[in-house]
């Protein structure tokens, strides 16, 4: 008799608490009237200079793509990991991906097309070609980038600094010994410095 006065104690008290309506979710509504307007920007890119109005959340990679249409960055993680967006700025590989466009006013951006002069490819360009140093070509761009900046500032790196400065550059289809080998000859190169 008592087990069925707790069963029915429990059913009972059970049967209570599903009744009980819900306690309601107070929403809240904000109302952004801020609109984000185009700003101004100067930059100076390949020793030309652009005047741009832009968004100033945009990104210089979004900036050379899609507005200059300088496709030779790429965009692919879009979280500066692997090396794909890297332009030089102020002779300094950087990762475009990671810059907002706005940032960069005043300072000398050079993309993979402001290396090669009058027709004529760049020493490291030059290099990558002949010892087949590009397969798909995606991480080309910024690969070919940072080995510039690294024989700007180091014209005989060994094997280990080559290794060292590329380490940032994602190659997904080569195996980097190809790419090693064709910084080492542009190393040699006499006009690499230009």
């Amino acid at each position: 008799m008592q087990a069925r006065r707790k069963q029915a104690a429990r059913k009972q008290t059970f049967s209570r608490t599903k009744k009980r309506p819900a306690k309601r979710a107070v929403k809240q509504v904000v109302k952004h009237t801020a609109t984000i307007e185009k700003k101004r920007v100067a930059l100076r890119i390949n020793r030309e200079d652009y005047e741009l109005f832009i968004y100033p959340y945009r990104t210089l990679a979004e900036v050379l793509r899609d507005d200059l249409h300088l496709t030779g960055t790429k965009q692919s993680c879009n979280e500066g990991s692997c090396g794909t967006c890297t332009v030089l700025l102020d002779g300094a590989p950087v990762r475009s991906c990671l810059l907002l466009a706005a940032d960069v006013e005043g300072k000398e951006i050079t993309t993979i097309e402001g290396l090669a002069k009058q027709g004529r490819l760049h020493p490291v360009q030059q290099a990558f070609v002949e010892h087949y140093a590009i397969q798909c070509g995606f991480c080309t761009p910024g690969m070919v980038l940072t080995a510039k900046a690294l024989l700007d500032k180091n014209p005989h790196p060994t094997e280990e600094e080559i290794r060292s400065a590329i380490s940032g550059n994602i190659c997904r289809c080569t195996g980097y010994t190809k790419i090693v080998d064709a910084i080492k000859a542009a190393s040699e190169a006499p006009e690499v410095r230009s």
